[in-house]
């Protein structure tokens, strides 16, 4: 079996887990994920089956999510699973006031991950460092927000905001919601997260756990086709020799003009994996099956 699961993922499992129970349900061994979500997110979890795992790499980056942003209140992980480390009633802060701030979090901007995140350091994670109460020195980083939509307003002591942000690859949405916090002289947190859109799947043709389960056994699961993620790549077609030393790993002549990545098909419409298209020659990257 190969392919992907375009995977709902629910609240309070992390990435790891959803995986490990996909691979049991699947009885599959090679099963992969892209775009960690945190436990406390819900939404989009791109799943590969099999040697579709290789192809991981080659997805789109966009990400959307759908996001409530808690301001007045800061956490030891930016979220509301940390523990409250300041909180300051902001009741006088007005939407109007808000609506002035967002621009600053839209384009490239820079951004601090969170203590606790899967960022290496040194060759460890930043949650077990800080799990350790180590103080590390978070590196800066250039992220991209595409565009920021305020989606509700509701007033309080700590009044709560719902965005939707659609990102590029990298971007913590606990990151702006903290920073939000700082550029408005208050604190921020985030209350919630749903991702929408990941890698080029997204949340309205997602399956849960439990959809999978039920796929199963009535028989009527199929794995979404390898190339279909990949379908932002130009494509090309080879002929059955040259598609042969192709799948051998041996640099062929390309039929076009286009260079960088291209997703590679034999005439009769197979896909046979990703190649470099350059100086008139197709290097193959990623060979997903041989042929014969």
């Amino acid at each position: 079996m190969q392919g992907f699961l375009n995977l709902n993922k629910p609240f309070d499992w992390t990435s790891h887990d959803c995986v490990a129970r996909v691979r049991k349900l699947l009885r599959l061994k090679r099963v992969g994920h892209a775009g960690t979500l945190d436990p406390a997110a819900t939404g989009v979890l791109p799943i590969a089956l099999g040697k579709a795992t290789r192809l991981l790499q080659y997805l789109p980056g966009k990400k959307a999510y759908k996001a409530t942003i808690r301001l007045g209140m800061c956490t030891t992980t930016d979220d509301l699973q940390g523990e409250i480390i300041a909180s300051q009633p902001c009741s006088g802060l007005s939407l109007a006031t808000v609506k002035t701030a967002i621009p600053q979090f839209e384009g490239k901007i820079e951004q601090i991950p969170p203590s606790y995140s899967a960022i290496q350091v040194q060759g460890q994670r930043l949650y077990d460092l800080a799990r350790k109460g180590e103080n590390v020195e978070v590196p800066m980083r250039i992220v991209e927000v595409f565009h920021i939509e305020i989606l509700d307003w509701r007033d309080g002591d700590y009044p709560e905001l719902d965005i939707a942000i659609a990102c590029g690859s990298g971007t913590y949405i606990r990151a702006i919601a903290r920073d939000l916090g700082i550029v408005l002289q208050t604190y921020g947190t985030l209350a919630a997260l749903t991702r929408t859109e990941s890698n080029g799947f997204h949340i309205a043709d997602s399956v849960t756990l439990k959809d999978l389960e039920t796929q199963l056994q009535a028989g009527t699961f199929q794995p979404i086709p390898p190339d279909a993620p990949v379908k932002h790549l130009p494509s090309t077609i080879l002929q059955t020799t040259s598609a042969l030393k192709w799948c051998q790993g041996q640099h062929v002549l390309a039929n076009h003009d286009i260079s960088g990545l291209l997703r590679v098909y034999e005439e009769d419409g197979r896909f046979l994996g990703i190649s470099q298209s350059q100086n008139g020659m197709l290097i193959p990257q990623m060979v997903l099956e041989a042929i014969s």
